[in-house]
């Protein structure tokens, strides 16, 4: 029997709207080219037997916010999330680091003479945190369901990183903190914009925190698959598509791919005018990311380093700004911003008993074929002297192979496209539904639509909803 509708592409995107189309009634089929579901939500044994690293995304504040993933039971499909005590660290040359804490007043306490301008930053926003991802999370061509929160939180949202942490922050510090959440934006610092990084990040940590999955991104994946199935649907890997008539007659059909990919196997079919727009859409900086198998647990300076899953590695805002600048002119900082995480920490259960996982990258220009392996070890050692002694292998994966192992992440830009204003408004152009195309029933539900990159899948669920509107099937 035909299915009705069929999804491309298993990423977090992919199976939200998966599981939304056949929550409809809809006989769902999702077509995945690699041979384990996931796009980013994978785990493997990369560097030695009994190791678990994330392969791509390991941390996930967007998850535990997204209104879609809320509305799933992924703990009846055995989905654990751990909360570490804190949600990010950022150590500072001299031994010091400053820590987003869940409560404000521990937070406070860390900054000192910054602590009461932190929380007057972050805390309006953390205090409605539900109602403010709602509408962050959303198509942006639309009015807000909460607008005076969403203006407000626009007069700083929209200006650059780099102003807001010194006009709002005193302290190297609080400014450095803020800039390490900002630096998630692929962006140079100066961009504006970027401030919308640093202030949601921020507000995740002390709203819902940085957690990780236990035993790995996949198990996040894993938890979307039997929901899916538990729906009546259906998962097909190692199934590559090459042109949209292999997908036959559904009267939906999802793409979970970039511009690049829709081109691909559906560009023929496009007018003129809207092939153009997608040949035009611009991708981003890159990841350049290493995963390591360690003897003992990261030697950090900063003890308070040990109680965050997440440390942030690049020191002052004015460190940080520098790094962010480079890539963007196609260099690599000598001293790039790294990010670190530290699962095995609080997931005994991904490594051997006594050993622990390190996984960091930082950001490199879009296919550089470099290797910055040593640029990111020194940026650990730096905070942590002795990390390399507890080093029993190593795996590094740079841009090329981002992309041979999940053809999204084109030129190795984990993001599905640069995040800048311009394309976060007209993601991946500016119509009043993204996700639909000029072809019939056809979709784009990736990190390529609104709202953009990282592991929430609203993109999936807004396109499917917008898929089920026109076809008259309730959601």
């Amino acid at each position: 029997m035909n299915p009705d509708a069929v999804v491309v592409g298993s990423g977090p995107n992919g199976l939200a709207a998966a599981i939304v189309l056949a929550s409809a009634g809809l006989r769902t089929v999702v077509r995945e080219a690699q041979s384990t579901a996931g796009g980013g939500l994978r785990s493997e044994p990369l560097t030695l037997p009994g190791f678990v690293h994330d392969v791509c995304s390991a941390v996930h504040p967007l998850a535990l916010s997204s209104p879609v993933f809320r509305s799933f039971p992924l703990a009846a499909h055995g989905l654990e999330w751990i909360q570490p005590p804190a949600a990010v660290a950022h150590p500072l040359d001299g031994g010091g680091a400053a820590v987003l804490e869940p409560s404000f007043d521990r937070t406070a306490e860390g900054l000192e003479a910054d602590g009461s301008r932190w929380r007057k930053l972050h805390q309006p926003f953390a205090a409605t945190w539900d109602s403010l991802a709602e509408d962050v999370l959303a198509p942006p061509l639309r009015i807000p369901r909460h607008p005076i929160l969403m203006a407000r939180f626009g007069l700083t949202a929209l200006r650059p990183a780099t102003s807001v942490a010194r006009q709002a922050l005193r302290t190297t510090a609080g400014r450095a903190l803020f800039a390490g959440n900002a630096a998630h934006s692929f962006q140079a610092l100066e961009a504006p914009g970027t401030a919308a990084f640093g202030l949601l990040l921020g507000v995740a940590g002390h709203a819902v925190g940085w957690p990780i999955p236990r035993g790995g991104s996949q198990s996040l994946a894993a938890a979307l698959l039997s929901h899916f199935r538990a729906l009546g649907g259906e998962i097909v890997t190692g199934a590559p598509v090459t042109r949209i008539e292999e997908l036959g007659t559904a009267r939906v059909i999802m793409l979970d791919l970039t511009p690049v990919q829709v081109l691909r196997i559906a560009g023929h079919r496009f007018p003129l005018g809207y092939r153009r727009a997608l040949e035009r859409y611009r991708y981003g900086s890159a990841a350049f990311k290493v995963d390591w198998a360690l003897d003992g647990p990261v030697p950090w300076t900063a003890a308070s380093c040990r109680r965050a899953a997440t440390v942030h590695l690049g020191g002052t805002l004015e460190e940080l700004a520098a790094s962010e600048a480079a890539h963007v002119r196609g260099e690599v900082h000598d001293r790039p911003f790294v990010l670190f995480v530290q699962p095995t920490l609080f997931d005994s259960s991904r490594a051997p008993p006594g050993k622990h996982i390190g996984w960091a990258y930082c950001h490199v220009p879009n296919g550089w074929t470099g290797d910055a392996t040593d640029r990111i070890e020194r940026q650990v050692e730096r905070f942590a002297p002795g990390f390399r002694e507890r080093i029993l292998a190593r795996r590094s994966i740079g841009p090329a192979e981002f992309e041979r192992r999940n053809a999204n992440l084109v030129g190795g830009d984990i993001s599905g496209g640069a995040m800048d204003l311009r394309q976060v408004f007209a993601r991946p152009l500016a119509r009043r539904v993204p996700y639909a195309t000029p072809i019939r029933g056809v979709y784009l539900c990736s990190a390529s639509t609104p709202p953009g990159g990282g592991v929430h899948g609203m993109g999936g669920s807004h396109a499917a909803r917008a898929a089920l509107a026109a076809i008259g099937v309730r959601s």
